[in-house]
């Protein structure tokens, strides 16, 4: 790792000019900002405040509790930041925060989504007063509130819900997802390498969560091998990943969501029918019954799973495939989760190479996600061989066809057919499979038969003797190396 290099603010351009404009303007907002916890919401913060050297603020973190409970953590925060005032009840709160606002502070609420809770329910009532009264004098206030959320449906029906008291009352909404790929690469080139394997390792851990490079940063492990990364972030007894996954993941589930989360782990991109048949065998023939509102709720309350249609089918197509969205819970249930739990019993060093294995088969579905982010942000930046106007996305069909990658450039009638293996010595292998998926797919979308069609495969390396092998077949060979090297150019 590079020596004497302190941690930065990585990505988030956009969002951070648009905090700025917000500051800048200098009366009252009330500001959401969403996303999956550790993505970064309160470093954006930090970091705008920062940038314009405002110093009136006060930062709550709201717990899952009562209202009691409530109550003493704001009054906790209070004497944390140095303020006299104490709150007796949520009333107060709401009142308080009106008057630090009027004394131009900004307010940050995180976890707001917890004010979704009976128990806590009313303070949006109480908080609503307030923001009305700040809303009729905006042009007198300079300070501001910001609510912070991670529960995506609970924070919609808190502020976007017409029947909730909040119901359009923010004035700005940022939705933060996770660092781009050219984020990441300036992490690996600040504190690691730029090598292929190394990114698509991180990135089957970590995708674009800022929080977790900084973990591997602060352990001194983002250029250390697979093993002693593994070892320090999370069989270690002070391993500040351990417990993550439980912690800011699985421990609001109840019921069979986990046995159902496990499956999707290690078998993405299954149906509904395959999913309600391990179910079956797992719990018995009454479980199935329960499938269908499993996954909703995974899906629509948590956002931790997706249902993915082949590109061109319509929304009620019945051929969704089922995918866990976040890569750090699939790499924690698929090969993670089990070797930590037994670091008591077993010597690590072979928990460690167990996890490892795991990984790498795990490594295999990330590299598709990670090469379709890629040809994305190629598209975006004006980067790349191949400009999109269709998002890649994979395809299939009930007669097995089965494509990683489509993607369509509708400008100049272009098609590209991709393979993508983790190990290229597997390459050559699979391009007559992807040329006879491709020839049926155009048989059945007739509207490409004019088309340019283009084959590529995609690995982490190419050697050359594989290199010639698939351009003798009409192939083009991209190996991540390849990819990540148009960012730096």
């Amino acid at each position: 790792m590079a020596q004497g290099k302190g941690w930065h603010f990585y990505g988030r351009r956009l969002e951070l000019d648009q905090m700025q404009r917000i500051l800048a303007r200098e009366r009252w907002f009330f500001l959401q900002i969403s996303g999956r916890r550790r993505i970064g919401k309160t470093a954006l913060i930090q970091q705008a405040l920062q940038a314009r050297r405002h110093d009136k603020t006060l930062y709550i973190q709201i717990p899952d509790s009562d209202a009691v409970g409530v109550v003493a953590a704001c009054n906790g925060y209070l004497e944390t930041f140095g303020l006299p005032q104490r709150v007796s009840s949520l009333n107060g709160l709401a009142r308080l925060i009106g008057d630090l606002v009027r004394q131009d502070y900004v307010v940050a609420l995180d976890e707001f989504q917890y004010f979704h809770r009976k128990q806590l329910s009313d303070f949006c009532s109480y908080l609503q007063a307030v923001v009305d009264e700040l809303s009729a004098v905006s042009h007198e206030v300079k300070g501001g509130l910001i609510v912070l959320g991670s529960l995506h449906a609970e924070m919609t029906a808190l502020l976007e819900d017409r029947d909730a008291p909040l119901f359009n009352r923010t004035t700005d909404t940022i939705e933060l997802s996770h660092l781009d790929v050219a984020s990441v690469l300036d992490i690996l080139e600040n504190y690691a390498d730029l090598a292929p394997e190394r990114l698509l390792f991180l990135w089957n851990l970590f995708e674009g969560v800022p929080k977790f490079y900084r973990d591997a940063y602060e352990q001194g492990v983002l250029d250390a091998s697979r093993h002693d990364l593994l070892e320090r972030l999370f069989f270690a007894s002070s391993s500040p990943l351990r417990n993550e996954a439980d912690n800011w993941f699985l421990r609001e589930l109840r019921g069979r969501y986990d046995m159902l989360l496990q499956y999707l782990a290690t078998h993405p991109g299954c149906s509904n029918a395959e999913i309600e048949g391990a179910m079956a065998t797992i719990s018995g023939p009454g479980e199935v019954k329960q499938v269908g509102g499993y996954l909703k709720v995974l899906s629509e309350r948590y956002q931790m799973i997706e249902r993915r249609l082949p590109i061109f089918a319509k929304a009620t197509a019945r051929s969704g495939r089922y995918y866990i969205k976040d890569n750090f819970l699939r790499a924690w249930l698929g090969a993670l989760q089990k070797p930590v739990s037994a670091s008591a019993f077993r010597p690590m060093s072979q928990l460690i190479a167990q996890a490892d294995q795991q990984l790498q088969i795990v490594e295999g579905h990330a590299l598709e996600d990670l090469a379709a982010t890629i040809y994305e942000e190629h598209s975006r930046l004006g980067l790349g061989d191949f400009a999109l106007t269709h998002r890649v996305s994979g395809y299939w069909d009930r007669s097995d066809v089965e494509i990683d990658l489509v993607a369509l450039n509708e400008d100049e009638c272009r098609i590209r057919f991709v393979t993508c293996k983790r190990n290229a010595e597997k390459l050559p292998g699979s391009i007559a499979s992807l040329k006879a998926a491709s020839h049926r797919f155009l048989s059945a979308q007739k509207r490409f038969a004019k088309w340019q069609v283009d084959y590529a495969a995609i690995a982490p390396e190419i050697a050359e003797p594989t290199r010639q092998a698939l351009q003798a077949g009409g192939v083009i060979a991209q190996s991540l190396a390849s990819l990540i090297a148009v960012y730096r150019h």
